[in-house]
């Protein structure tokens, strides 16, 4: 994780900070931001960022497995945080490039790293708590 340059922090932080306030338009705004300096590979930066802002380093050994009883009947933008945080919990870059790649194809990228951010918050505040 700490192989990411320091903006990709720096992005994360903001992504964060217009997340807690609850500003969800802030929050695409900071991933517009991003996408326009650096791409698609740039937010993709920061959403892995936030995967590991919610679960801390991934383990070692990758095998985590995606337990989220009504998956199937979760939205999009739910189902696709899950497989996302799930691949990051596992490791596994491939997957969660194909998970961004699709979900921007798809349209639907805004509204799954907004899910994300909200997710992330929601997990740091529950540890607070």
């Amino acid at each position: 994780m700490t192989d990411l340059p320091q903006q990709t922090f720096d992005d994360a932080a903001a992504v964060l900070r217009s997340a807690l306030t609850g500003d969800g338009d802030a929050v695409v705004g900071a991933f517009d931001a991003v996408v326009d300096r650096a791409g698609l590979s740039g937010a993709y930066g920061v959403a892995w960022c936030l995967a590991a802002t919610m679960l801390g380093d991934a383990p070692a050994a990758s095998g985590a497995a995606l337990d989220f009883p009504g998956i199937d009947q979760a939205g999009y933008d739910t189902r696709w945080v899950a497989r996302f945080v799930s691949a990051y919990a596992n490791q596994d870059e491939p997957t969660g490039e194909a998970l961004f790649g699709a979900a921007a194809a798809d349209g639907l990228l805004p509204d799954c790293l907004l899910t994300l951010a909200g997710s992330t918050i929601a997990t740091l505040r529950s540890r607070a708590g």
